[in-house]
């Protein structure tokens, strides 16, 4: 009986351990709050860098701070930013403003205003690059309003992005103990992202929309994808290129909504990580069921089911994190943009190019920054 008690700790001790990290971290870091939003005046300067982004979320605002919290409200609110991006930024993490701001070193926000949806939709139509492209970041768990717009904002700056991208924000808890709570959050926005998507759809100048989710964030990307499906708005679907990094789904559960969905014109990436130690922490969480994020390409059975699913699986671990997790590695892929875009518009003229594959960092100047992991197959 004893040694079945010490073989059960053994079994869940690292996961136990991942979790206490995730608290740990999150504990050292100061979190931004609200006042991140309130917009400050700044001197020209000759390497001054802008990028907008608008955003869309179901939070409840927060008349008080003025930003938005973790409850639910029922109608989405509609907000345009403007941010300076400061020239000696330090990879992927991100600078806050302070009382006493450094525009060398800080992200601020230097413009912010409310839109009415009509006016959102206008915005968001001149940031439609010219091949009818336009995307939206779905964040992922334990996030604060301010912490999504300010990663959009980041992203959005080493990728050099024309025009502005759009953050949905979906009201999660921002913290450790919500896992629950964000889940439960994720599924009930389903329909608010439903309508952001349908929204921009209905406008003949947008072809495709890149819909991008991070961790549960994907989750909650699947769930829209599958009710617009049941819907039968393949009108809608029909235009979404799905990208999922790091995805916080069950296995099975994604299996099942792939059946629900079906075939897209456009086959769902998966940039995944078998070394993402955050999703450990949420497969211990939900009972050790196996994560998305963490498919290991090398698995033959991994780059069958790639094949037979249709979907194009690239591992990312070669790229740096700085969560100390493995966990945010995708917000260092807007770098990459250029060689992301190469790769993606020769699988596109060929939509059914499906398999696994590994990004190599190391090499991603070169012309293809892809170089195969096993037998990539063609349309099935």
């Amino acid at each position: 009986m004893e040694q079945r008690r010490l073989n059960g700790l053994a079994k869940i001790a690292p996961a136990v351990l991942v979790a206490l990290g995730l608290a740990t971290l999150t504990g050292c870091v100061s979190r931004p709050s609200p006042d991140v939003l309130k917009p400050v005046h700044l001197q020209a300067r000759a390497d001054e860098t802008e990028v907008g982004v608008l955003t869309a979320t179901n939070r409840t605002a927060d008349t008080v701070r003025g930003g938005f919290g973790s409850a639910w409200a029922d109608n989405l609110t509609y907000e345009q930013y403007a941010f300076s991006v400061p020239p000696d930024r330090k990879g992927t993490t991100i600078a806050y403003p302070t009382s006493t701001l450094d525009p060398e070193r800080q992200f601020a926000v230097i413009g912010r205003k409310q839109l009415a949806k009509d006016a959102f939709v206008e915005e968001a139509l001149r940031s439609v690059q010219p091949d009818g492209t336009i995307g939206i970041f779905v964040h992922g768990y334990n996030y604060s309003y301010q912490e999504a717009l300010y990663r959009t904002a980041q992203i959005a700056a080493d990728a050099k992005m024309p025009g502005a991208p759009i953050l949905f924000s979906w009201p999660s808890a921002a913290a450790v103990a919500g896992y629950v709570a964000d889940r439960d959050a994720a599924l009930a926005s389903r329909s608010a992202l439903d309508s952001l998507v349908t929204s921009l759809s209905a406008s003949g100048k947008v072809k495709r929309i890149v819909l991008f989710g991070h961790s549960m964030g994907g989750f909650l990307v699947m769930e829209t994808v599958r009710q617009l499906k049941l819907q039968h708005r393949d009108d809608v679907v029909g235009k979404l290129a799905v990208i999922l990094a790091a995805p916080d789904i069950d296995v099975d559960v994604f299996r099942s909504q792939l059946r629900d969905i079906g075939r897209m014109p456009t086959p769902i990436s998966l940039l995944v990580s078998k070394d993402d130690r955050a999703l450990v922490a949420s497969s211990f969480i939900a009972g050790e069921r196996p994560r998305v994020g963490r498919l290991d390409i090398n698995d033959p059975v991994i780059e069958e089911a790639a094949v037979k699913e249709r979907l194009r699986v690239i591992d990312i671990t070669s790229i740096q994190a700085s969560d100390g997790l493995g966990h945010d590695r995708y917000a260092s892929l807007a770098k990459f943009g250029a060689q992301l875009a190469s790769f993606e518009t020769g699988r596109r003229s060929t939509a059914g190019d499906v398999g696994a594959y590994v990004f190599d960092a190391a090499g991603a100047a070169v012309a293809s920054p892809f170089r195969l992991a096993g037998r990539v197959v063609g349309a099935q």
